[in-house]
Parts: C-alpha cells; sequence; structure tokens
C-alpha cells in the first residue's frame, strides 16, 4: 500500500500537471504487463521509493532551473492598468480624454465600451486614435499574461517529464527496462523541454510587445502581471443587442465607413460567438472530464490498478487540455476587445484565429 506521503506526492504531481504544458509521452512508452508491477518493486527498494523519485531532482538540479525572481517596478494587475499607461505615452489625446470626462473615460480603460454613447465618435476629435490605443494595449495585455502563465505550467510539466525520466533510468539500472524503452521517455523528456523554451520565448515576446506598446522599453525590462487571466462571463452578450448596437454606430457614421462597418462587425460578432463558445466548452466539459478522469486514474494507481506511465499518460492528457483552455480564454478576451472596438466604429487590422493553445493566436487578416 502506498505511503501516505507517496499519496501526497503523486497528487502533488497530478496538481502541477495539471496547470501544465504537453508532455509529449505516449502510451508506447509503457513496458507490457505486469513489468510496471516489478518496476513498482524495484522502485520500492529505493531508500525512499517513489517519493525519491518524484523528487529526484532536488538532489539533480535541472540545468535550466526555472527563474523564480520576482519582478519588481511597474506592475500592471489590470487591462485597465495597461490602458491609461498607453493613454499617458500618448500625450496628444489628454484633450479627447478631458473632454469624454471621468466617467466615459473610466468606461473605455474598464472595457465597457458599449455603455458609451455611439455618437461620441463624431462630436469628439481623435475618438478613433483614443480607442485604437486603448484596444491594442488590452490586447497586448491579454496575450503578456496567457504566455506568462502557459509557461508557469510548461515548467512544472518538464518537472514531471524529468521525473519520469529519471524513473526509466533506474528501472534500466534493476534489469526492468531496456535501453530502447528508456530512450523513448528521454525523447518525451526533450521534447517537454523544447515546449518549455518556446513557451519562454513566447512569454519574453509577448512581454516585449506589451512594454513597447506602452512606452516602457527603456525604463524596464519587464513589468508585473497577475498570475491568470480574467475569468469568463457567466454569459455572453446577447447577439440582437450587440446588432442594434452596431446600427446605432453605423448611423453615425459615412456611407463609405458604413458599409466597411457592418462587414468588420459580421466578422468581430462571429470571433465573439466562437470564441466565447469555444473557451466556455473547454473549461466546462473538456476540463471537467479530464479532472474526473484524472482523479480516477490516481485512485487505480493508489489501488496498484494503474502503472506510474498511466498516471503520467493522463498527465499529459490532462496538461494538454489546460493549456488548450487558456489559449481559448486568451482567445475569447481578444474577440472581445475586437468586437468592442468594431462597435465604436473602429477598425482592427486582422481578428484572432480561434487556434487556441499555447501559441499566441495567429490573426486573419480581413
Amino acid at each position: 500500500m502506498n505511503s501516505p506521503f507517496h499519496v501526497r506526492a503523486t497528487r502533488r504531481l497530478l496538481v502541477a500537471a495539471a496547470l501544465a504544458g504537453p508532455l509529449a509521452l505516449s502510451a508506447q512508452t509503457a513496458p507490457p504487463e505486469p513489468d510496471w508491477r516489478q518496476a513498482n518493486e524495484a522502485v520500492g527498494t529505493l531508500k525512499r521509493g517513489h517519493i525519491d523519485v518524484l523528487k529526484w531532482e532536488q538532489a539533480n538540479p535541472s540545468a535550466e532551473p526555472a527563474d523564480t525572481t520576482p519582478v519588481t517596478g511597474l506592475a500592471l494587475p489590470t487591462p485597465e492598468h495597461a490602458v491609461r499607461q498607453a493613454w499617458r505615452l500618448h500625450r496628444d489625446l489628454a484633450s479627447p480624454l478631458a473632454r469624454l470626462g471621468d466617467q466615459n473615460g473610466q468606461r473605455i480603460a474598464s472595457g465597457l465600451w458599449t455603455e458609451l454613447d455611439p455618437g461620441l465618435q463624431r462630436r469628439i476629435d481623435d475618438m478613433d486614435e483614443l480607442l485604437e490605443v486603448a484596444a491594442e494595449a488590452r490586447k497586448a495585455w491579454f496575450q503578456a499574461v496567457a504566455a506568462q502563465q502557459i509557461q508557469k505550467h510548461q515548467r512544472d510539466l518538464l518537472d514531471a517529464a524529468q521525473a519520469a525520466s529519471e524513473l526509466g533510468q533506474r528501472m534500466v539500472s534493476v534489469g526492468n527496462w531496456s535501453a530502447l524503452q528508456r530512450s523513448r521517455v528521454q525523447l518525451a523528456t526533450s521534447a517537454a523541454r523544447m515546449d518549455h523554451r518556446r513557451a519562454q520565448y513566447a512569454a519574453v515576446q509577448a512581454q516585449a510587445k506589451l512594454l513597447t506598446l506602452l512606452g516602457l522599453s527603456g525604463e524596464h525590462d519587464a513589468v508585473a502581471l497577475p498570475d491568470r487571466l480574467p475569468d469568463l462571463p457567466a454569459q455572453a452578450l446577447e447577439a440582437s443587442d450587440l446588432r442594434q448596437r452596431a446600427a446605432a454606430v453605423q448611423a453615425q457614421l459615412p456611407a463609405a465607413e458604413r458599409m466597411r462597418n457592418r462587414a468588420l462587425t459580421r466578422v468581430a460578432l462571429g470571433a465573439y460567438q466562437a470564441s466565447h463558445a469555444l473557451a466556455q466548452a473547454s473549461r466546462d466539459d473538456v476540463l471537467k472530464e479530464r479532472t474526473f478522469i484524472t482523479e480516477e486514474t490516481v485512485l487505480h494507481y493508489n489501488g496498484m490498478l494503474k502503472s506510474v506511465w498511466d498516471l503520467l499518460d493522463e498527465v499529459r492528457n490532462q496538461a494538454q487540455a489546460t493549456i488548450d483552455a487558456i489559449g481559448a480564454q486568451r482567445d475569447f478576451w481578444i474577440a472581445d476587445t475586437d468586437l468592442q472596438w468594431v462597435l465604436q466604429g473602429g477598425s482592427p487590422d486582422s481578428f484572432v484565429s480561434l487556434g487556441g493553445g499555447a501559441e499566441a493566436p495567429a490573426a486573419a487578416a480581413h
């Protein structure tokens, strides 16, 4: 029977993996039954059993230690902070901001653009630039937070992959595995390390883009961001309300701009509705089922009905689902920003592709 300490360590591995990126460890790495029982017994002869394996990194530091240095300096806890910093960079926007008034300025900064008077675009000079700056700042903030979130999860999963690699090495040393089986696990670890590198680079890129947009490149190497994206709204905005809003805005536009805005509204509304549905399904359906499967796998593992390789395989599956959920959540907030911008007469250069996953959304040009 597994000791309580062993169970806690196993659950710690799964919790980390549930927040992590994909582990490229396929079912092909599992040895045929009943070899895994022999492997468990062999590992059990180690001084601390599986605990010794799962925490091997304490005695074998990674060549790529996690960067635990806290970011100091400017903090941007919400997209509103990013918008206001971007406005400060553009000093020519002080005049339209003053004419807008504090209440309307707050609505824009906090992403409540549908509450604005549709006629503001016609009455306030440079209103379009003010909205464009706000939209770009919001989208850069969402991308930077998501990239940072995914990077941390990839780091956790790399730790899990390295633990699996160490376990495979020890199984070879006690004669329960062949060098071929070990090589497959080592390849999985290499893939996890590459994914982590990509995630690191994506996070650096996203921070650099945010710093540039906010005019902070020369002052800060990075800014402090929250650990996770904002939650999805419980309900998407009603399509009928949005179309009514679009008609009110289009009535204020010249004929040529009105036709263009109609086309943009169709694309933006479609992206908004699809992104909300995908993000909601990813969170409420896929992750919910993955959580159930993971919990059942832990129970079977603790009852010696599943091998450690079954456990790690489920780690990969739930980790990938989590990465996809983060990507879908990011895509929704970007689509939401684009839609609100279009409903003020704006013209985004492109729209989110709804690809999800770890990569930043590849925008589709209109």
